[in-house]
């Protein structure tokens, strides 16, 4: 599948020294939804806004279709719809006026029959001629959804698109996402409901500290990354483990009722069956035993607190006016 984003050796330093993205390379494949997960301040934000032209590039190069955004950015940013956390919209304008406007920005004419069906599909149709300070908080975001979808973009970006947000809109708005890319639309998210990622994404990105961790199959990096977790019911509890099951680094469960067994379903050997051996020969019995996968959000977690090779120490926080999303 070929690449529609590419980021290349992409590199955000502020004034003040503080270094938001460390050399980041990333492709975009056409056609799919990419997930970039990452705790607060990781830069999530940072490289989408280099992406989309918002914020300069302090080194490397970007392409969004084959345009380099630094030196074609009309066309590149043509490419490109962009949903952000804030609101940010004009409140006296109407819903129809202010999606036509943002459409006539990028030199298309006026297309009816497309405005009905994207404020239909959005649930605004009804809402069309009322201004935006009348709306929800959770309207005004579908109205920046329309806002970003009104030119017919190749690659939609959506930045945290459902905080804050009903439950409805969230359901809804992973509807139309599901729909875009059946239309062949390239889908870009950052969210913190990493089941929705896990539900949803092609792909995952982990960035963290500004650097990208991995970029993977999200299939693939369940099984390389996802643990299993046996929890062995014992017929009677334990005070503690015995020596000679320490080799294990099982857990007891407060009430020494339960072990729990971490291990690697994709390795060799689990070590189950030395361990069910083991417990045999100290005398241990098992009332039942279960097993359980990890999450995304449990491989997430583990991504996110190992320090990346390698880092720079990071300087005061800003006091400027251009500070790192």
């Amino acid at each position: 599948m070929s690449s529609i984003v590419s980021v290349e050796q992409v590199r955000k330093t502020y004034p003040t020294g503080l270094t938001a993205l460390h050399a980041v390379d990333l492709e975009i494949r056409e056609g799919e939804i990419l997930a970039l997960l990452g705790p607060n301040g990781a830069g999530k934000t940072t490289l989408i806004s280099m992406i989309c032209g918002i914020s300069t590039i302090t080194s490397g190069k970007i392409l969004v279709g084959g345009h380099d955004v630094s030196v074609d950015f009309r066309p590149a940013r043509k490419m490109i719809g962009l949903v952000p956390q804030e609101l940010n919209i004009e409140i006296f304008e109407k819903v129809r006026d202010t999606v036509a406007f943002t459409r006539g920005l990028f030199g298309l004419p006026p297309d009816e029959d497309y405005m009905r069906e994207l404020l239909t599909r959005l649930s605004l149709w009804d809402k069309r001629d009322a201004r935006i300070r009348e709306l929800s908080g959770g309207m005004k975001r579908r109205v920046l959804i329309a806002k970003a979808l009104s030119h017919q973009p190749r690659v939609l970006f959506l930045d945290e698109p459902t905080a804050g947000v009903d439950v409805d809109l969230r359901r809804d708005m992973w509807e139309m996402i599901d729909e875009l890319r059946t239309r062949g639309t390239t889908v870009v998210l950052t969210t913190h409901y990493i089941e929705e990622a896990e539900s949803i994404a092609d792909r995952i990105g982990v960035i963290n500290q500004g650097r990208i961790l991995l970029v993977e199959e999200k299939d693939r990096l369940m099984r390389r990354l996802g643990r299993k977790r046996l929890t062995l019911e014992l017929a009677e509890p334990l005070t503690a483990i015995p020596e000679a099951l320490a080799p294990y680094g099982l857990e007891l469960s407060e009430d020494g009722r339960e072990l729990v067994y971490v291990y690697d379903r994709a390795a060799e050997r689990t070590g189950i069956a030395s361990l069910l051996r083991d417990m045999g020969e100290v005398g241990i019995r098992l009332a039942d035993l279960r097993t359980a996968q990890d999450s995304l959000e449990d491989i997430f977690v583990d991504l996110v607190r190992r320090r990346p090779e390698n880092d720079e120490p990071t300087p005061e926080p800003l006091t400027t006016a251009e500070a790192p999303a």
